[in-house]
């Protein structure tokens, strides 16, 4: 089957952040405006195959938070705290500055997290959130507790070494490799095709940058900072889960728990998709956003903005 998609290695257009560039892509000139956000290690390449499809009945905008794709990738701590706050504050000036207005925000992985974040922190920029595979933070420091006894102190070990310079980068090095990138994707991704050799030079890409070592580090050493059931119970737009059911790294049987919280309108299982569904199902995907940013925004009905996708300099 052929997927409308974007070439996820053309020149991206730039937005700056406190004095550093953002990249992002967009499609779609009129509608509801809506910015994807991707996971850890990922770009706005991972909504390449989304991109088209949403940008047929929307203003779309995928981005590369910063320290992640084609984005600046200062250094943690002296420069910038890569953190889930810090990432919300991009996201909600990237909707006051680029698009002009509040936005639907779509998130993978982590990025469920940084929209999350935004809503709690941005209400006003938020018209609604659908989450896809959200992480769950198993490893954050609150969580451990519940990890057999081998996982909680190997976690502990690893961050431990990591914080040595060396050993670091020499970590880093040996998970920046095609095959081991490879290894990863054919983990978390249940249909086996939607590994192909651009998704794996996509990701790479970015790695070989200076600063994408530290920034990788960083937030490896992550382990504090919100939970996704810290940030539902605080949500006043309307939320979307959508999970793959076979992901081996957020188990279905534990994102079911979120569904819980009021502010989650529905939470749709995706059976025989792993842990990117928009990249690994996108004709599964996009018809479900698609409809829900519609019926959303016919109830919201927000200004269509002048001069949208023109990048700020």
């Amino acid at each position: 089957m052929t997927v409308l998609a974007l070439d996820p290695f053309q020149p991206p257009q730039f937005w700056y952040w406190q004095g550093h560039a953002i990249a992002y892509q967009a499609c779609g000139d009129s509608g509801p405006a809506v910015v994807l956000v991707h996971g850890f290690g990922a770009s706005w390449g991972h909504w390449r195959k989304n991109l088209p499809i949403l940008g047929q009945t929307c203003r779309c905008y995928a981005l590369d938070l910063i320290g992640f794709g084609d984005s600046a990738k200062p250094l943690p701590k002296s420069e910038i705290d890569y953190t889930f706050e810090t990432w919300a504050t991009l996201v909600a000036d990237f909707c006051r500055e680029v698009v002009q207005g509040p936005a639907f925000l779509v998130g993978n992985s982590i990025g469920c997290v940084v929209v999350m974040q935004c809503a709690v922190d941005f209400p006003e920029q938020v018209l609604g959130i659908a989450a896809l595979n959200c992480s769950l933070r198993l490893l954050h420091e609150r969580k451990r507790s519940a990890l057999p006894w081998y996982r909680r102190v190997g976690a502990r070990l690893l961050q431990a070494l990591l914080q040595n310079p060396a050993v670091g980068q020499f970590f880093f090095r040996q998970v920046a490799q095609a095959k081991t990138v490879r290894q990863a994707l054919h983990q978390a991704y249940a249909r086996p095709e939607a590994v192909t050799e651009e998704l794996v030079e996509m990701l790479l890409k970015p790695a070989r940058d200076p600063g994408a070592a530290a920034v990788f580090l960083a937030f490896t050493n992550y382990s504090q900072g919100p939970l996704p059931e810290d940030l539902l119970p605080q949500l006043t737009c309307p939320t979307l889960i959508l999970w793959g059911a076979e992901d081996p790294w957020e188990p279905l049987s534990l994102g079911q728990a979120l569904a819980d919280y009021p502010a989650v309108e529905q939470f749709i299982p995706l059976p025989g998709l792993g842990h990117c569904p928009q990249d690994e199902g996108p004709e599964i995907v996009n018809p479900i956003l698609q409809a829900w940013i519609q019926e959303k925004a016919s109830q919201s009905s927000p200004p269509s903005p002048l001069g949208a996708h023109l990048p700020v300099d």
